[in-house]
Protein backbone atom coordinates (compact mmCIF):
# COMPACT_ATOMS: atom_id res chain seq x y z
CA UNK A 1 0.00 0.00 0.00
CA UNK A 2 2.86 2.36 0.91
CA UNK A 3 4.59 1.52 -2.37
CA UNK A 4 1.41 2.29 -4.25
CA UNK A 5 1.02 5.63 -2.44
CA UNK A 6 4.65 6.52 -3.07
CA UNK A 7 4.24 5.66 -6.76
CA UNK A 8 1.04 7.72 -6.99
CA UNK A 9 2.71 10.69 -5.28
CA UNK A 10 5.73 10.48 -7.57
CA UNK A 11 3.51 10.24 -10.64
CA UNK A 12 1.49 13.25 -9.48
CA UNK A 13 4.67 15.28 -8.94
CA UNK A 14 6.00 14.23 -12.36
CA UNK A 15 2.78 15.24 -14.10
CA UNK A 16 2.82 18.55 -12.28
CA UNK A 17 6.39 19.19 -13.27
CA UNK A 18 5.72 18.45 -16.93
CA UNK A 19 2.59 20.59 -16.88
CA UNK A 20 4.46 23.49 -15.28
CA UNK A 21 7.35 23.14 -17.73
CA UNK A 22 4.95 23.05 -20.65
CA UNK A 23 3.17 26.15 -19.39
CA UNK A 24 6.48 27.93 -18.89
CA UNK A 25 7.60 27.01 -22.40
CA UNK A 26 4.34 28.24 -23.85
CA UNK A 27 4.71 31.51 -21.96
CA UNK A 28 8.24 32.17 -23.20
CA UNK A 29 8.61 34.87 -25.88
CA UNK A 30 9.64 33.88 -29.38
CA UNK A 31 13.36 33.70 -30.20
CA UNK A 32 15.01 37.11 -30.31
CA UNK A 33 15.08 38.89 -33.65
CA UNK A 34 18.31 38.26 -35.55
CA UNK A 35 19.15 41.97 -35.51
CA UNK A 36 18.89 42.01 -31.73
CA UNK A 37 21.02 38.89 -31.51
CA UNK A 38 23.69 40.39 -33.77
CA UNK A 39 23.74 43.61 -31.77
CA UNK A 40 24.03 41.65 -28.53
CA UNK A 41 27.52 40.58 -29.63
CA UNK A 42 30.04 42.69 -27.68
CA UNK A 43 31.64 45.25 -29.97
CA UNK A 44 28.98 44.96 -32.69
CA UNK A 45 27.06 48.04 -33.87
CA UNK A 46 24.56 48.63 -36.66
CA UNK A 47 25.32 50.91 -39.60
CA UNK A 48 22.16 50.12 -41.54
CA UNK A 49 19.73 47.38 -42.54
CA UNK A 50 18.67 46.97 -46.15
CA UNK A 51 15.69 44.84 -47.19
CA UNK A 52 16.02 42.02 -49.71
CA UNK A 53 13.35 39.39 -50.48
CA UNK A 54 13.97 36.18 -48.56
CA UNK A 55 16.83 37.64 -46.50
CA UNK A 56 17.76 40.19 -43.87
CA UNK A 57 20.80 42.25 -44.79
CA UNK A 58 22.87 44.19 -42.27
CA UNK A 59 25.87 46.50 -42.56
CA UNK A 60 27.70 46.42 -39.23
CA UNK A 61 30.82 47.63 -37.47
CA UNK A 62 32.78 45.27 -35.25
CA UNK A 63 35.44 46.48 -32.81
CA UNK A 64 38.79 44.79 -33.44
CA UNK A 65 42.21 45.10 -31.80
CA UNK A 66 44.75 46.89 -33.94
CA UNK A 67 47.23 44.24 -32.77
CA UNK A 68 45.81 40.84 -31.88
CA UNK A 69 49.01 40.00 -29.99
CA UNK A 70 48.52 43.05 -27.78
CA UNK A 71 44.75 43.73 -27.67
CA UNK A 72 45.14 46.52 -25.11
CA UNK A 73 47.05 48.70 -27.57
CA UNK A 74 44.09 50.25 -29.36
CA UNK A 75 41.10 49.23 -31.45
CA UNK A 76 39.45 50.10 -34.74
CA UNK A 77 36.02 49.58 -36.29
CA UNK A 78 35.95 46.89 -38.96
CA UNK A 79 33.03 46.88 -41.37
CA UNK A 80 31.23 43.61 -42.03
CA UNK A 81 27.93 42.67 -43.65
CA UNK A 82 25.55 39.84 -42.88
CA UNK A 83 23.16 38.35 -45.43
CA UNK A 84 20.87 36.42 -43.11
CA UNK A 85 18.69 33.58 -44.33
CA UNK A 86 18.15 31.28 -41.36
CA UNK A 87 20.22 30.18 -38.37
CA UNK A 88 19.50 26.58 -39.34
CA UNK A 89 21.40 27.02 -42.63
CA UNK A 90 25.20 26.89 -43.14
CA UNK A 91 27.17 30.11 -43.32
CA UNK A 92 29.66 31.28 -45.94
CA UNK A 93 32.41 33.64 -44.75
CA UNK A 94 33.46 35.84 -47.68
CA UNK A 95 36.12 38.47 -48.20
CA UNK A 96 37.35 40.02 -51.41
CA UNK A 97 40.54 41.10 -49.66
CA UNK A 98 39.71 44.77 -50.17
CA UNK A 99 36.79 47.02 -49.23
CA UNK A 100 33.41 45.37 -48.72
CA UNK A 101 30.32 46.19 -50.75
CA UNK A 102 27.38 47.47 -48.74
CA UNK A 103 24.81 46.20 -51.24
CA UNK A 104 23.31 42.72 -50.86
CA UNK A 105 25.10 40.08 -52.92
CA UNK A 106 25.51 36.33 -52.77
CA UNK A 107 28.72 34.56 -53.66
CA UNK A 108 28.71 31.26 -55.55
CA UNK A 109 29.21 29.00 -52.49
CA UNK A 110 26.36 30.82 -50.73
CA UNK A 111 24.05 30.01 -53.61
CA UNK A 112 25.29 26.42 -53.74
CA UNK A 113 24.55 25.75 -50.06
CA UNK A 114 21.54 28.11 -49.83
CA UNK A 115 22.98 29.68 -46.70
CA UNK A 116 23.84 32.83 -44.82
CA UNK A 117 26.79 35.00 -45.80
CA UNK A 118 29.12 37.04 -43.61
CA UNK A 119 31.38 39.41 -45.56
CA UNK A 120 34.42 41.15 -44.08
CA UNK A 121 36.24 44.30 -45.14
CA UNK A 122 39.99 43.73 -45.06
CA UNK A 123 41.82 45.71 -42.41
CA UNK A 124 43.31 49.07 -43.44
CA UNK A 125 40.92 49.51 -46.36
CA UNK A 126 38.85 52.55 -45.54
CA UNK A 127 36.82 52.97 -43.47
CA UNK A 128 38.23 49.90 -41.66
CA UNK A 129 41.54 51.58 -40.91
CA UNK A 130 43.03 52.38 -37.50
CA UNK A 131 43.73 56.04 -36.84
CA UNK A 132 46.61 56.60 -36.59
CA UNK A 133 47.56 53.77 -38.92
CA UNK A 134 50.42 51.55 -37.74
CA UNK A 135 51.18 49.87 -41.05
CA UNK A 136 53.32 47.22 -39.39
CA UNK A 137 50.04 45.70 -38.17
CA UNK A 138 48.87 45.07 -41.72
CA UNK A 139 49.90 41.48 -42.34
CA UNK A 140 48.24 38.19 -43.19
CA UNK A 141 48.26 36.87 -39.61
CA UNK A 142 46.56 39.97 -38.22
CA UNK A 143 43.93 39.77 -40.98
CA UNK A 144 43.35 36.06 -40.34
CA UNK A 145 42.93 36.89 -36.66
CA UNK A 146 40.28 39.47 -37.61
CA UNK A 147 38.35 36.67 -39.30
CA UNK A 148 38.86 34.32 -36.38
CA UNK A 149 37.40 36.82 -33.92
CA UNK A 150 34.40 37.49 -36.17
CA UNK A 151 33.78 33.77 -36.60
CA UNK A 152 34.11 33.16 -32.86
CA UNK A 153 31.67 35.98 -32.14
CA UNK A 154 29.06 34.76 -34.63
CA UNK A 155 29.35 30.98 -34.36
CA UNK A 156 26.88 30.89 -31.45
CA UNK A 157 24.31 32.69 -33.63
CA UNK A 158 25.02 30.56 -36.70
CA UNK A 159 25.86 27.11 -35.27
CA UNK A 160 25.78 25.09 -38.51
CA UNK A 161 28.78 24.46 -40.76
CA UNK A 162 30.90 27.36 -42.07
CA UNK A 163 32.79 27.66 -45.37
CA UNK A 164 35.23 30.46 -46.14
CA UNK A 165 35.59 31.84 -49.65
CA UNK A 166 36.99 34.70 -51.66
CA UNK A 167 38.22 35.58 -55.11
CA UNK A 168 41.72 36.69 -56.09
CA UNK A 169 43.18 38.48 -53.05
CA UNK A 170 40.10 37.21 -51.24
CA UNK A 171 41.01 33.65 -52.26
CA UNK A 172 44.46 34.26 -50.88
CA UNK A 173 42.89 35.61 -47.69
CA UNK A 174 40.70 32.52 -47.29
CA UNK A 175 43.78 30.34 -47.72
CA UNK A 176 45.84 32.27 -45.17
CA UNK A 177 42.96 32.13 -42.70
CA UNK A 178 42.89 28.36 -43.06
CA UNK A 179 46.64 28.17 -42.57
CA UNK A 180 46.52 30.02 -39.23
CA UNK A 181 43.12 28.84 -37.94
CA UNK A 182 42.55 25.42 -39.55
CA UNK A 183 39.88 24.38 -37.04
CA UNK A 184 37.48 27.25 -37.70
CA UNK A 185 36.05 26.39 -41.11
CA UNK A 186 34.49 23.20 -42.43
CA UNK A 187 35.68 23.96 -45.96
CA UNK A 188 37.46 26.55 -48.11
CA UNK A 189 36.64 27.63 -51.67
CA UNK A 190 39.44 29.86 -53.01
CA UNK A 191 38.93 31.38 -56.43
CA UNK A 192 41.79 32.53 -58.72
CA UNK A 193 44.24 32.85 -55.81
CA UNK A 194 47.83 33.72 -56.83
CA UNK A 195 50.63 31.95 -55.02
CA UNK A 196 53.88 33.89 -55.47
CA UNK A 197 56.17 31.60 -53.49
CA UNK A 198 59.49 33.03 -54.71
CA UNK A 199 59.03 36.72 -55.42
CA UNK A 200 62.09 37.21 -57.62
CA UNK A 201 61.42 34.21 -59.90
CA UNK A 202 58.51 35.04 -62.22
CA UNK A 203 59.32 33.16 -65.43
CA UNK A 204 55.93 31.40 -65.18
CA UNK A 205 54.26 34.66 -66.19
CA UNK A 206 56.49 35.07 -69.24
CA UNK A 207 55.62 31.52 -70.32
CA UNK A 208 51.94 32.27 -69.80
CA UNK A 209 51.96 35.35 -72.04
CA UNK A 210 53.92 33.50 -74.73
CA UNK A 211 51.16 30.90 -75.06
CA UNK A 212 47.82 32.30 -73.86
CA UNK A 213 44.94 32.50 -76.34
CA UNK A 214 45.90 32.54 -80.02
CA UNK A 215 48.90 33.98 -81.82
CA UNK A 216 46.63 36.37 -83.72
CA UNK A 217 45.21 37.79 -80.49
CA UNK A 218 48.61 38.01 -78.81
CA UNK A 219 50.04 39.81 -81.84
CA UNK A 220 47.21 42.37 -81.82
CA UNK A 221 47.65 43.14 -78.14
CA UNK A 222 51.44 43.30 -78.33
CA UNK A 223 51.30 45.64 -81.31
CA UNK A 224 48.95 48.10 -79.61
CA UNK A 225 51.07 48.05 -76.45
CA UNK A 226 54.26 48.69 -78.42
CA UNK A 227 52.63 51.42 -80.49
CA UNK A 228 51.54 53.26 -77.34
CA UNK A 229 55.20 53.51 -76.32
CA UNK A 230 56.40 54.40 -79.82
CA UNK A 231 53.89 57.29 -79.77
CA UNK A 232 54.76 58.25 -76.23
CA UNK A 233 55.23 61.98 -76.92
CA UNK A 234 51.85 62.77 -78.53
CA UNK A 235 49.92 60.44 -76.24
CA UNK A 236 51.56 61.87 -73.12
CA UNK A 237 50.41 65.32 -74.22
CA UNK A 238 46.90 63.89 -74.35
CA UNK A 239 47.53 62.38 -70.90
CA UNK A 240 48.65 65.76 -69.52
CA UNK A 241 45.43 67.39 -70.71
CA UNK A 242 43.39 64.50 -69.32
CA UNK A 243 45.12 64.77 -65.92
CA UNK A 244 44.71 68.54 -65.77
CA UNK A 245 41.02 68.28 -66.64
CA UNK A 246 40.42 65.77 -63.84
CA UNK A 247 42.80 67.20 -61.24
CA UNK A 248 45.07 64.15 -61.21
CA UNK A 249 48.50 64.33 -59.57
CA UNK A 250 51.43 61.89 -59.62
CA UNK A 251 53.35 62.43 -56.38
CA UNK A 252 53.38 58.77 -55.27
CA UNK A 253 54.60 57.19 -58.50
CA UNK A 254 56.89 60.14 -59.17
CA UNK A 255 55.87 61.55 -62.53
CA UNK A 256 53.27 61.48 -65.28
CA UNK A 257 55.84 59.73 -67.47
CA UNK A 258 56.16 56.86 -64.99
CA UNK A 259 52.40 56.63 -64.69
CA UNK A 260 51.96 56.57 -68.47
CA UNK A 261 54.37 53.68 -68.93
CA UNK A 262 52.84 51.76 -66.02
CA UNK A 263 49.38 52.00 -67.60
CA UNK A 264 50.67 50.89 -71.00
CA UNK A 265 52.64 47.96 -69.59
CA UNK A 266 49.49 46.76 -67.77
CA UNK A 267 47.59 46.58 -71.06
CA UNK A 268 48.19 42.97 -72.16
CA UNK A 269 47.90 41.66 -68.61
CA UNK A 270 44.69 43.60 -68.08
CA UNK A 271 43.13 42.21 -71.24
CA UNK A 272 43.63 38.58 -70.26
CA UNK A 273 42.65 39.25 -66.66
CA UNK A 274 39.24 40.67 -67.55
CA UNK A 275 38.46 39.70 -71.14
CA UNK A 276 37.83 36.54 -73.13
CA UNK A 277 39.46 35.34 -76.32
CA UNK A 278 36.31 36.39 -78.18
CA UNK A 279 36.98 40.00 -77.11
CA UNK A 280 40.09 40.16 -79.31
CA UNK A 281 37.88 41.53 -82.08
CA UNK A 282 37.69 44.79 -80.10
CA UNK A 283 41.47 45.29 -80.29
CA UNK A 284 42.78 47.39 -83.23
CA UNK A 285 43.91 44.93 -85.89
CA UNK A 286 46.50 47.24 -87.46
CA UNK A 287 48.14 49.18 -84.64
CA UNK A 288 50.70 50.95 -86.82
CA UNK A 289 47.96 52.55 -88.90
CA UNK A 290 45.53 53.17 -86.05
CA UNK A 291 44.89 56.75 -84.97
CA UNK A 292 46.22 58.14 -81.70
CA UNK A 293 42.67 58.19 -80.39
CA UNK A 294 42.19 54.51 -81.23
CA UNK A 295 45.39 53.55 -79.41
CA UNK A 296 44.51 55.78 -76.43
CA UNK A 297 40.96 54.42 -76.19
CA UNK A 298 42.06 50.79 -76.30
CA UNK A 299 44.70 51.32 -73.59
CA UNK A 300 42.35 53.40 -71.44
CA UNK A 301 39.48 50.93 -71.74
CA UNK A 302 41.58 48.02 -70.54
CA UNK A 303 44.22 49.58 -68.24
CA UNK A 304 42.67 52.90 -67.20
CA UNK A 305 44.78 56.04 -67.44
CA UNK A 306 43.42 57.30 -64.13
CA UNK A 307 44.74 54.44 -62.04
CA UNK A 308 48.38 55.41 -61.41
CA UNK A 309 47.47 58.96 -60.44
CA UNK A 310 47.56 59.60 -56.69
CA UNK A 311 43.78 59.61 -56.69
CA UNK A 312 43.65 56.15 -58.28
CA UNK A 313 46.38 54.56 -56.18
CA UNK A 314 45.26 55.85 -52.79
CA UNK A 315 42.38 53.39 -52.20
CA UNK A 316 44.76 50.49 -52.89
CA UNK A 317 47.67 51.53 -50.70
CA UNK A 318 46.96 48.59 -48.32
CA UNK A 319 47.23 46.11 -51.20
CA UNK A 320 50.49 47.49 -52.56
CA UNK A 321 51.89 47.65 -49.03
CA UNK A 322 51.16 43.94 -48.57
CA UNK A 323 52.47 43.09 -52.03
CA UNK A 324 55.74 44.79 -51.12
CA UNK A 325 56.03 43.25 -47.65
CA UNK A 326 54.58 39.73 -47.80
CA UNK A 327 52.47 38.76 -50.84
CA UNK A 328 54.99 39.40 -53.58
CA UNK A 329 54.30 40.93 -56.99
CA UNK A 330 54.92 39.71 -60.54
CA UNK A 331 57.59 41.01 -62.86
CA UNK A 332 57.29 40.25 -66.57
CA UNK A 333 59.30 41.09 -69.67
CA UNK A 334 58.34 42.52 -73.04
CA UNK A 335 60.33 40.81 -75.83
CA UNK A 336 58.06 42.39 -78.46
CA UNK A 337 59.11 45.93 -77.45
CA UNK A 338 62.58 47.32 -78.11
CA UNK A 339 64.45 48.32 -74.95
CA UNK A 340 64.70 51.93 -76.08
CA UNK A 341 60.97 52.34 -75.62
CA UNK A 342 60.80 50.91 -72.08
CA UNK A 343 62.22 53.32 -69.49
CA UNK A 344 61.11 51.75 -66.20
CA UNK A 345 59.74 48.25 -66.81
CA UNK A 346 57.29 46.71 -64.38
CA UNK A 347 57.62 48.90 -61.33
CA UNK A 348 57.73 47.37 -57.83
CA UNK A 349 54.99 47.90 -55.22
CA UNK A 350 57.27 50.32 -53.38
CA UNK A 351 56.60 52.85 -56.18
CA UNK A 352 52.85 52.75 -55.52
CA UNK A 353 52.97 53.42 -51.77
CA UNK A 354 53.64 56.86 -50.25
CA UNK A 355 57.28 57.15 -49.16
CA UNK A 356 56.41 57.98 -45.56
CA UNK A 357 55.16 54.39 -45.13
CA UNK A 358 58.07 52.07 -44.37
CA UNK A 359 58.23 48.73 -46.21
CA UNK A 360 60.48 45.68 -45.96
CA UNK A 361 59.84 42.41 -47.81
CA UNK A 362 59.54 39.15 -45.82
CA UNK A 363 60.40 36.32 -48.27
CA UNK A 364 59.56 33.49 -45.86
CA UNK A 365 55.86 34.30 -45.49
CA UNK A 366 54.56 32.90 -48.79
CA UNK A 367 56.90 29.91 -48.59
CA UNK A 368 55.36 29.04 -45.23
CA UNK A 369 51.81 29.19 -46.61
CA UNK A 370 52.70 27.20 -49.71
CA UNK A 371 54.35 24.45 -47.65
CA UNK A 372 51.41 24.32 -45.27
CA UNK A 373 48.87 23.96 -48.08
CA UNK A 374 50.83 21.19 -49.75
CA UNK A 375 51.07 19.16 -46.57
CA UNK A 376 47.97 20.10 -44.59
CA UNK A 377 45.17 21.15 -46.93
CA UNK A 378 41.87 19.66 -45.81
CA UNK A 379 38.52 20.37 -47.46
CA UNK A 380 40.07 23.00 -49.74
CA UNK A 381 39.04 23.77 -53.31
CA UNK A 382 41.10 26.05 -55.59
CA UNK A 383 39.49 27.24 -58.84
CA UNK A 384 41.50 28.97 -61.60
CA UNK A 385 40.82 30.35 -65.07
CA UNK A 386 42.83 28.99 -67.98
CA UNK A 387 43.43 32.44 -69.48
CA UNK A 388 43.95 34.35 -66.24
CA UNK A 389 47.52 35.64 -65.75
CA UNK A 390 47.18 35.37 -61.97
CA UNK A 391 46.84 31.60 -62.33
CA UNK A 392 50.35 31.29 -63.76
CA UNK A 393 51.58 30.64 -60.21
CA UNK A 394 48.78 28.64 -58.54
CA UNK A 395 48.50 26.75 -55.30
CA UNK A 396 49.36 23.07 -55.68
CA UNK A 397 48.55 20.14 -53.43
CA UNK A 398 51.02 17.65 -51.98
CA UNK A 399 50.69 14.16 -50.54
CA UNK A 400 49.53 15.50 -47.20
CA UNK A 401 46.41 17.13 -48.68
CA UNK A 402 43.08 15.45 -47.94
CA UNK A 403 39.76 15.88 -49.74
CA UNK A 404 41.18 18.93 -51.54
CA UNK A 405 41.23 19.90 -55.21
CA UNK A 406 42.71 22.28 -57.80
CA UNK A 407 40.55 22.80 -60.89
CA UNK A 408 40.94 25.06 -63.92
CA UNK A 409 38.01 26.45 -65.90
CA UNK A 410 38.77 26.26 -69.64
CA UNK A 411 38.88 29.56 -71.51
CA UNK A 412 37.93 31.64 -68.48
CA UNK A 413 39.65 34.65 -66.97
CA UNK A 414 39.90 36.16 -63.49
CA UNK A 415 36.19 35.57 -63.03
CA UNK A 416 36.50 31.78 -63.17
CA UNK A 417 34.11 29.87 -60.92
CA UNK A 418 32.70 26.40 -60.25
CA UNK A 419 29.94 26.96 -62.81
CA UNK A 420 32.62 27.34 -65.51
CA UNK A 421 34.36 24.04 -64.86
CA UNK A 422 33.97 21.03 -67.15
CA UNK A 423 30.95 18.93 -66.25
CA UNK A 424 32.52 16.23 -64.08
CA UNK A 425 34.70 18.70 -62.13
CA UNK A 426 31.75 21.06 -61.71
CA UNK A 427 29.65 18.25 -60.25
CA UNK A 428 32.44 17.04 -57.97
CA UNK A 429 33.23 20.55 -56.72
CA UNK A 430 29.55 21.27 -56.06
CA UNK A 431 29.12 17.96 -54.25
CA UNK A 432 32.14 18.54 -52.03
CA UNK A 433 30.98 22.08 -51.13
CA UNK A 434 27.53 20.71 -50.20
CA UNK A 435 29.13 17.96 -48.13
CA UNK A 436 31.50 20.31 -46.32
CA UNK A 437 28.55 22.56 -45.54
CA UNK A 438 26.64 19.58 -44.13
CA UNK A 439 23.72 19.95 -46.56
CA UNK A 440 24.45 17.37 -49.28
CA UNK A 441 21.19 15.59 -50.21
CA UNK A 442 21.21 11.79 -50.06
CA UNK A 443 21.25 11.59 -53.86
CA UNK A 444 24.42 13.70 -53.96
CA UNK A 445 26.08 11.61 -51.27
CA UNK A 446 25.48 8.56 -53.44
CA UNK A 447 26.39 10.18 -56.75
CA UNK A 448 28.29 13.47 -57.15
CA UNK A 449 26.87 13.88 -60.65
CA UNK A 450 23.53 14.77 -59.04
CA UNK A 451 24.98 17.85 -57.32
CA UNK A 452 23.28 21.17 -58.03
CA UNK A 453 23.14 24.52 -56.21
CA UNK A 454 20.39 24.41 -53.61
CA UNK A 455 19.26 27.99 -54.23
CA UNK A 456 17.85 29.27 -57.50
CA UNK A 457 19.91 31.81 -59.42
CA UNK A 458 19.03 35.41 -58.63
CA UNK A 459 20.25 37.86 -61.28
CA UNK A 460 20.47 40.75 -58.80
CA UNK A 461 21.87 38.86 -55.83
CA UNK A 462 24.30 36.41 -57.40
CA UNK A 463 27.64 37.80 -58.49
CA UNK A 464 28.89 35.77 -61.44
CA UNK A 465 31.22 38.05 -63.35
CA UNK A 466 34.64 39.21 -62.25
CA UNK A 467 34.57 42.54 -60.45
CA UNK A 468 36.20 45.16 -62.65
CA UNK A 469 39.43 46.19 -60.98
CA UNK A 470 42.68 47.71 -62.25
CA UNK A 471 45.17 45.31 -63.80
CA UNK A 472 48.20 44.09 -61.88
CA UNK A 473 46.14 43.74 -58.75
CA UNK A 474 44.61 40.37 -57.78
Amino acid sequence: MRKALRWLLAFTVLIGTLTTAGAATAAQPEAADIKDRLLSVPGMSLVQEKPYPGYRYFVLNYTQPVDHRHPSKGTFEQRITVLHKDVSRPTVFYTGGYSVSTNPSRREPTQIVDGNQVSMEYRFFTPSRPDPADWSKLDIWQAASDQHRIFTALKALYPENWISTGGSKGGMTATYYERFYPRDMDGVVAYVAPNDVVNNEDSAYDRFFANVGTKECRDRLNAVQREALVRREPLEKKYEAYAAENGYTFTTIGSLDRAYEAVVLDYVWGFWQYSLLSDCDSIPADAKNATDDEIWTSIDTISGFSFYADQGLSPYTPYYYQAGTQLGAPTIHFPHIEKKYVRYGYQPPRNFVPRDISMKFQPWVMRDVDTWVKHNARHMLFVYGQNDPWGAEPFRLGKGAKDSYVFTAPGLNHGANVAGLVADEKALATARILDWAGVAPAAVQENAAAARPLAKFDAKLDVRDVEREPALRP
